[in-house]
């Protein structure tokens, strides 16, 4: 969920029906800003806080991305 206007491109977003904005999630599962090809986040300067929690190969990256494969 974005909480705070990030300047994330929306077509990196998505809303749902009561108007909350998300990071949109492709058919693959994945965050669309991720580049398929290298693993690394297109819009890391402007990622969202959500994402800026989240160490970069930290238990919880890897076990997400465990699941996602």
């Amino acid at each position: 969920m974005l909480i705070t206007d990030t300047g994330v491109l929306d077509h990196f977003t998505e809303t749902d029906k009561w108007g909350g904005r998300s990071m949109a999630r492709l058919d693959d599962g994945w965050c669309s800003a991720l580049d398929r090809n290298t693993l690394t986040c297109m819009i890391y300067e402007k990622r969202p806080l959500i994402c800026r929690e989240f160490e970069m190969g930290e238990y919880e990256c890897i076990a997400e991305r465990a699941a996602n494969l």
